[in-house]
């Protein structure tokens, strides 16, 4: 008896809805990234992509617990003395959400080609509509099991 390795030529790939109204923004990366991901299937390969699309609904309704808003800080540097640039996570929230929890997913996916390629499956909206309805997806309630 031989071990089952998904390949390219074998995987399935799914479409999931995940609601963020409500939810911290923890827990939805956290979800999202095993979707991402494909450890929510049996035919689960370390080496292969296996994961699912996803589509991220109510991105601007997503909570950020304790005083995070006012202390947590987006910051990226060019490379260049001077080059640091912050966002507080207020602001971030208030005009890009979609990045917000973009990065939160990010953070969570590995750091190698699989999760560079995962991370392209990934669609985050401001508000409630999308237009992924003939893809059919599947709404995920709660959290991933």
């Amino acid at each position: 008896m031989s071990t089952y390795m998904a390949n390219a030529a074998t995987i399935e790939r799914k479409w999931y809805v995940v609601d963020a109204a409500g939810k911290s923004l923890g827990r939805v990366a956290a979800d999202v990234a095993v979707l991402l991901n494909g450890k929510h299937k049996v035919d689960y390969t370390p080496h292969a992509d296996c994961g699912d699309f996803v589509i991220v609904v109510n991105a601007e309704k997503v909570v950020l617990t304790g005083s995070k808003l006012t202390q947590k800080y987006y910051r990226t540097h060019s490379g260049y003395a001077g080059g640091l640039k912050e966002v507080q996570y207020k602001t971030l929230m208030a005009k890009r959400p979609e990045q917000a929890v973009m990065l939160a997913v990010k953070g969570m996916l590995p750091k190698n080609g699989i999760g560079r390629h995962s991370l392209r499956r990934l669609k985050i909206y401001k508000g409630a509509e999308h237009p992924h309805a003939a893809q059919k997806p599947e709404v995920i309630e709660g959290g991933v099991k």
